[in-house]
């Protein structure tokens, strides 16, 4: 029988700089009484270096201290070489050892390259991944902004003539007292429906996103982008529950859960506001439609990316100051197969988000926009808005954002209810303007319902069919099939909005749209993840920041234009 040789486990050498670091901190163990034959010191030693945090904690203070201090002191030594990448260079030559035994030992066949790694290739490059994710955004945008706005015009004419009207010949039927008609035509209809007007946006958007998961692409987007923000001071595994908040912020706060670092789920719980939530998106369109028609979709494609950027900026002035010297995570994930999306999944998830929306537009902001009416009334038979308890809130605020274009009381007004839920936003907008280009209440007018109901189906049928000519627009770009075909998306709120606004003074208060105070409830749950004081820094960045970026915008942007 064969003799079989067994010899001594071949240890992994690593680059002279780092076994110097690893030496000394292996020495130093020697002489601490409460480490020395506790562990193998040349594994602890390396499993400290790479910024193992547990084995810390089972240590005494006084070990423990000795022991980060040492640690600092290396990283610091080895940072002019390695950068803030140490443990990623421990496990990259790591690695390197056991590539090299296994090429001693073993002949792999010819390795072939499968549908998803050639894919893979391009989609996840170094240069290519980052720019192909930007076009493919872009693209979502451009089809949010062009395929939706038929339906947001259709949605807008029923909801602003036969509905109203409706209601309004309903209630004089009833002999209802005119503030109840108020109430409901200025307050319910034209708040809630001010929300559900851009539910057509809202659908398409779902539809693309749902798309691009089930292809197997955001798995590759979270990678491709990981890359570059973690060179910027974010986390490895934070850019999971960021994507997520482009749906909304709420969920992505809790699935900071799956950071194992605490510093580092609490730096991603402060930049997830940043992340422009769905609930902000009736507001780009509005303003898009208003003042950008032809390139509504670049603004909404570059404010999504403005988003990114100062979250990353904002993200590496707390990582160099609050949470210096902490440890990086290391993002790990599985990349699914590419695969054709199945319609099946592909409309359930748009109708999960999409119901999400609308239960929440009839329900809180029903009661939000209600209140809101009260406080527009009150004290009770006021003729002037601006007079009323809510109009002199506003009026308080509006000072302060007058540097940044936008001084009236009722864009003020708007952000101040946006608190609740960014959808209010868009809801005040339409009671204030709308509100006060109808004199604040209706008139009874004579309805038709039957040619009410055949327009409602020829419009859905002309929005259908301007729908499918800007979808073909849009993915054929440069290329001009049907001319003329760019709606200016006239409805009441963008006529109101021009009255108001320039367009400078428009992009500017997009800005501060996007990036100040998340609602109530992303508040919440900021609390109850990370405390209170965590939760109020949130609040005080995304006040000062948003502020300063929207003054910054105007004031520059007024220097340039006046030249």
């Amino acid at each position: 029988m064969p003799k079989v040789l067994f010899s001594a486990p071949t240890a992994i050498s690593y680059s002279p700089l780092l076994e110097a670091e690893i030496t000394r901190l292996a020495g130093m163990m020697t002489g601490l009484a409460g480490v020395n034959g506790r562990y193998p010191s040349r594994w602890l030693a390396i499993q400290l270096l790479e910024g193992d945090e547990t084995l810390l904690a089972e240590l005494g203070e006084d070990e423990k201290g000795v022991l980060v201090t040492a640690v600092a002191d290396s990283h610091q030594r080895l940072q002019p070489h390695y950068g803030d990448g140490v443990d990623l260079a421990i496990t990259d030559e790591r690695y390197q050892f056991v590539h090299q035994l296994v090429g001693q030992v073993l002949t792999a066949p010819q390795a072939t390259w499968s549908f998803s790694d050639r894919i893979d290739r391009i989609i996840t490059n170094r240069w290519l991944g980052i720019p192909i994710f930007l076009a493919l955004m872009y693209v979502v945008f451009s089809l949010v902004q062009n395929v939706s706005a038929p339906f947001l015009d259709w949605v807008d004419s029923v909801i602003g003539s036969p509905i109203t009207n409706w209601a309004v010949a309903l209630l004089t039927w009833l002999h209802a007292p005119v503030w109840l008609i108020s109430l409901l035509t200025d307050g319910v209809i034209a708040g809630v429906g001010g929300v559900l007007t851009f539910l057509p946006g809202l659908l398409v958007m779902y539809l693309a996103l749902a798309i691009l998961e089930d292809t197997g692409y955001l798995a590759r987007a979270a990678f491709v982008m990981d890359r570059s923000m973690s060179k910027l001071g974010l986390h490895g595994r934070s850019f999971v529950p960021m994507i997520l908040g482009f749906g909304c912020n709420v969920p992505a706060i809790y699935a900071t859960r799956t950071i194992e670092s605490k510093s580092a789920r609490i730096l991603t719980g402060l930049l997830i506001p940043f992340m422009s939530c769905s609930a902000r998106l009736p507001v780009y369109v509005i303003f898009g439609l208003a003042f950008f028609p032809r390139n509504g979709n670049l603004v909404i494609w570059a404010l999504y990316l403005i988003g990114i950027v100062v979250a990353a900026v904002i993200g590496l002035v707390l990582s160099r100051t609050i949470f210096k010297g902490e440890a990086a995570g290391i993002l790990m994930m599985e990349m699914p197969a590419y695969r054709w999306p199945a319609a099946k999944r592909v409309l359930a998830y748009t109708w999960e988000e999409s119901a999400s929306f609308v239960r929440k537009a009839g329900s809180f902001i029903l009661i939000g926009t209600v209140i809101f009416w009260l406080l527009l009334n009150f004290p009770w038979g006021v003729d002037n808005p601006q007079e009323s308890l809510f109009g002199q809130v506003s009026g308080a605020i509006a000072p302060t954002l007058a540097p940044a274009g936008f001084g009236d009381w009722q864009a003020s007004g708007a952000l101040l209810t946006g608190l609740l839920a960014k959808e209010m936003v868009v809801s005040t907008l339409a009671q204030v303007y709308v509100g006060e280009a109808n004199d604040g209440g209706e008139t009874a007018v004579p309805i038709h319902p039957l040619t009410d109901l055949r327009n409602i189906v020829v419009g859905f049928g002309a929005a259908t069919l301007d729908a499918g000519k800007q979808l073909l627009e849009t993915l054929t770009p440069g290329i001009m099939l049907f001319p003329n075909t760019a709606d200016d998306g006239n409805t009441a709120l963008t006529h109101a909005l021009r009255q108001s606004f320039t367009p400078l003074s428009a992009f500017a208060f997009l800005i501060f749209v996007l990036l100040y105070v998340p609602c109530i409830a992303t508040v919440g749950a900021q609390i109850a993840e990370f405390g209170w004081r965590w939760a109020a820094l949130s609040v005080v960045i995304t006040l000062l920041v948003p502020w300063v970026l929207a003054t910054a915008v105007y004031q520059v942007g007024g220097l340039v234009s006046g030249m």
